[in-house]
């Protein structure tokens, strides 16, 4: 399997994580590495806003359109990484939504993202993460209609599967196809309903420097690769506010030790544990225990969380996308489930020590971005 197929999958599972950060760092490192081609592109698009949950149906008045402008650099084999991927470009994208909704407002998102391609260069699946800004939040006097976007910043993944055909005449192209735009705060702040939005979009692209593109080259690396199990150790941290509006934002740490096992040059596969010491859910326990007596909880119950996971993590240059799904071992209060999952990136500084940003959630109900660091011994 097109080993650029196994990463479009897995970031097409990613459910509304802040990795931002990590993923201009690694494009501007990619940045330094040559200063061939590029391309730029600009699409318009038109969609609807899928209900994926009842709560915003009120705000599904309309049909949203925006446009989405590109810049795309070129890959071409300089470095083994590249055609491990069959040739990715890496980019910046900036993306303006209209809602059609007055309580939803005007969305403005710059994003970091990766372009995938198949099927002789003819499907391009593109994949960005970023931070997008709204006009006009939930307010509890002005705009409480809006219980989508509690915050005016919110994270904001573009997923796009496009049919494009590049230096048709002159440097110029063409491109179609279909996108989905995420927006979520990831439970930083209340409320978070979030929106999907599926669109149809349509555009061109222009290669500079067309008449002196370079050809495609093939990697000579080794395809045999072994690596000793490694140890690793991270603490993380952020803050985060239960769905209970007006609750308040409250600090989280998570202490986290895994072993993991290199298979190849791109994956490898984890087994560890967790312990969660989230505050967030010590205010809520005790809230239900005042506001609610019929729940019979007695405000005493332990807040605190353990548990094991297993995990996968798959390797591009010094970025890695980290999925791990996990069970409570230790679960004095019921709060979403047993099994949780988590998925992010880390961005390795030399051989042992990393950054993170990851999504940490209960299936599709997001619970906390998670902020760390770790050592991998």
């Amino acid at each position: 399997m097109n080993n650029s197929f196994i990463f479009a999958i897995q970031a097409l599972l990613m459910p509304k994580p802040l990795f931002i950060f990590f993923l201009f760092t690694s494009l501007l490192v990619f940045s330094q590495e040559d200063k061939k081609s590029f391309e730029f592109d600009a699409s318009y698009f038109y969609g609807t806003i899928v209900e994926h949950n009842a709560d915003i149906a009120h705000l599904i008045t309309d049909h949203p359109t925006g446009i989405i402008l590109s810049y795309n650099k070129k890959t071409y084999g300089f470095k083994d990484w590249e055609s491990r991927y069959n040739y990715p470009d890496w980019g910046f994208s900036y993306v303006y939504q209209d809602m059609k909704n007055y309580n939803l407002g005007e969305n403005h998102g710059l994003y970091a993202h990766f372009n995938f391609y198949f099927l002789k260069r003819s499907l391009m699946f593109r994949v960005g993460q970023g931070i997008a800004y709204t006009t006009n939040p939930y307010d509890k006097y002005d705009n409480y209609i809006n219980n989508a976007y509690g915050s005016d910043l919110s994270s904001s993944t573009n997923l796009q599967f496009n049919f494009k055909k590049e230096n048709i005449f002159e440097g110029f192209g063409f491109q179609a196809g279909v996108s989905i735009i995420h927006y979520s705060n990831a439970n930083i702040k209340a409320p978070n309903s979030s929106t999907n939005t599926f669109t149809f979009n349509i555009g061109a692209n222009y290669l500079f420097d067309h008449e002196n593109k370079p050809n495609y080259i093939t990697s000579t690396e080794e395809r045999k690769f072994t690596e000793n199990v490694k140890y690793n150790f991270v603490f993380r941290s952020g803050i985060n506010e239960s769905d209970v509006n007006g609750m308040g934002q409250f600090p989280f740490y998570v202490f986290s030790s895994y072993a993991d096992k290199r298979l190849n040059r791109k994956s490898a596969i984890q087994v560890g544990a967790d312990v969660f010491l989230s505050e967030f859910l010590k205010e809520l326990i005790y809230f239900y225990s005042v506001a609610f007596p019929e729940f019979n909880i007695s405000g005493d119950e332990d807040w605190k969380r353990a548990g094991v996971f297993v995990g996968h993590e798959l390797f591009i240059n010094k970025t890695s996308l980290i999925t791990q799904l996990g069970y409570y071992i230790y679960y004095p209060y019921d709060f979403e489930g047993r099994v949780y999952n988590r998925i992010g990136l880390q961005r390795y500084f030399g051989d042992k020590f990393f950054g993170a940003v990851t999504l940490k959630a209960h299936g599709a109900k997001a619970e906390a971005v998670e902020f760390g660091i770790g050592v991998r011994l």
